[in-house]
């Protein structure tokens, strides 16, 4: 047995080398790419001790698991073009919902796009990229896409009256659960998702072209519309609130998102809660958190539904499965609900890294790889931990790593500014951490993430201003032991910040504060650190030498 585990670690390694220097024969590796919408890292492989996701924590025992993987910035649209092209929201100029890169910023080559370059046949189920102005309103296709992108028919009733009230009547509630017999057209979206993404998996079986399929799920996202024999998986009085529900004394009021998209589903105007705070009754606090770990056991079920599909249909031994989400949701947290943040709760995501025969030996002949496992079944399968890597990382790592291990070239960092390179990436090639114990955190990693407000002062359209609005930008920077975010003034005609403007700041030093409560900001005077350290070409290279500065001026006084 040890034999056979060090065989496959160096065959691994050897891979590994091939796929990096471009020896693998370009086009071998299908690509099965799986996103979640608003998918904070509450899952059974994440140590998460409530969740029910069997079938996300078998892909896990045969992934690497990125324990810390950030999003950009924590809402769909500028997330989701920001890892799909490799640029960072200030290199795509888009922090609302209502540009297109290749009008505003520049004609970026996308993931999808280079694998379609590549000879890659590239296919979109669901919500891949933003839907809107955010993708042309046409998903980025031609460009991205070999055919048009497929989007399910039922997700039309989404925001609608469908939800049945205890009399009988519908409204839009942000609570559904739903009979899905009684639901128009008798399904949901995300389980059209997966009949489509089965459907397109047989149909590339036998061809010699290369596949990448992205799959976008739309749970567990608002409205919590969702077949409604999942919430018996997690009983209401079973349910706890969020281990510091209340706001943070120190935390400054521009950094506070008020959660205005709750606000607007009719059951929650019913509770006639105060702007901006609330807060949200007890009890509807605990609906909701159910509501939304239901919603995540259902997309388990889709992907779980995916894979198995792959499995028998022979693909799983050639074919990359990345599953990942585009943001986090605040639960409760620090007061807040909803994404809209710079906090862990909204910026941090799942990732996980299926390589075959990197990740996970390949199997013999008959092994099964993945099968599908029943949430509801009374006694649950345990899955192994896969590989855990606890570094520092990011959603736009994804674009080059993916590159990397399907054997394409890898594309070359960004220059600064690269408005006019169309195919560069500001991430890293994660492919060396594939298949690896990580005995050492690496303690020099850093994670961006930024948000844009209208104001120091919280306004109604605090949570998502148009960029016009836009005055104040949220510049953050996550390290194994700080979260620090500055925020400062911003010219929206110039997509100009000006770091020598602070507004307002946060530190939170996380070897004492986990959780991120207790705002140390003020203990320093930020105008003499500035003086101190200068400004740096960049914000991020600005942020990092800020953080350097803290550790060697608060050694002393923490324990770091």
């Amino acid at each position: 047995c040890r034999m056979l585990s060090s065989t496959h670690a160096w065959l691994s390694v050897l891979l590994l080398h091939f796929m990096e220097t471009g020896i693998l024969a370009k086009g071998k590796f299908n690509v099965l790419y799986l996103i979640a919408d608003d998918l904070r890292p509450a899952l059974g492989c994440y140590s998460d001790p409530v969740v029910k996701s069997p079938n996300i924590d078998q892909l896990a025992s045969k992934s690497t698991v990125f324990f810390n993987a950030w999003a950009q910035q924590a809402v769909c649209g500028p997330s989701r073009t920001s890892f799909l092209t490799s640029r960072r929201p200030d290199t795509t100029k888009l922090y609302d919902f209502k540009s297109y890169w290749r009008v505003s910023a520049g004609n970026y080559t996308t993931l999808p796009q280079y694998f379609k370059t590549n000879g890659y046949t590239t296919l979109s189920v669901g919500k891949v990229f933003h839907p809107g102005i955010a993708s042309n309103h046409t998903d980025d296709y031609p460009y991205s896409w070999s055919v048009p992108p497929y989007h399910p028919p039922s997700f039309s009733y989404e925001k609608r009256k469908v939800c049945k009230d205890k009399d009988g009547t519908l409204h839009s509630n942000l609570l559904c659960p739903v009979n899905v017999s009684e639901m128009p057209l008798g399904t949901l979206p995300d389980l059209e998702n997966t009949a489509e993404a089965i459907k397109l998996l047989k149909s590339m079986r036998d061809t010699e072209t290369p596949f990448f399929l992205a799959v976008g799920f739309y749970k567990p996202h608002i409205p919590f519309r969702i077949p409604q024999e999942y919430l018996k998986l997690y009983p209401i009085e079973n349910m706890t609130l969020a281990p510091d529900p209340e706001v943070p004394k120190k935390l400054p009021d521009v950094a506070y998102n008020p959660w205005m998209d709750i606000r607007k589903r009719e059951d929650v105007q019913a509770l006639n809660i105060s702007f901006p705070y609330g807060p949200i009754p007890k009890d509807f606090q605990l609906r909701i958190r159910q509501h939304y770990f239901a919603s995540v056991s259902y997309v388990d079920a889709q992907v779980g539904k995916i894979l198995q599909a792959l499995d028998d249909l022979g693909l799983s031994e050639n074919t990359i499965v990345v599953f990942t989400s585009d943001h986090g949701w605040s639960l409760g947290e620090h007061g807040e609900w909803a994404k809209y943040s710079n906090f862990d709760v909204a910026t941090r995501v799942p990732l996980i890294v299926y390589g075959p025969g990197v990740t996970s030996p390949l199997p013999r002949p008959g092994e099964k790889t993945f099968s599908f496992v029943d949430v509801f079944e009374s006694t649950q399968e345990q899955f192994g931990k896969g590989y855990e890597m606890r570094s520092m990382v990011e959603l736009v790592d994804v674009f080059p790593t993916l590159a990397a291990l399907a054997g394409l070239p890898l594309p070359r960092r960004c220059p600064s500014p690269s408005f006019k390179v169309q195919l560069c990436t500001e991430g890293y090639n994660l492919v060396r951490m594939l298949g690896r114990r990580e005995w050492v955190t690496n303690h020099q990693a850093f994670a961006f993430s930024q948000y844009p407000r209208p104001s120091d002062t919280i306004q109604e359209n605090s949570d998502l201003p148009d960029l016009a609005d836009i005055r104040v930008m949220g510049y953050s920077v996550r390290s194994d032991i700080y979260r620090y975010t500055v925020w400062v003034g911003f010219d929206p005609v110039h997509f100009q910040a000006n770091l020598t403007d602070i507004h307002a700041g946060e530190l939170y030093v996380l070897t004492d504060d986990p959780g991120q409560d207790h705002n140390v900001f003020d203990e320093f005077t930020h105008g003499r650190v500035l003086l101190k350290l200068g400004i740096q070409p960049g914000w991020t290279e600005s942020l990092k030498q800020h953080l350097i500065y803290f550790r060697e001026e608060f050694k002393s006084k923490w324990t770091l």
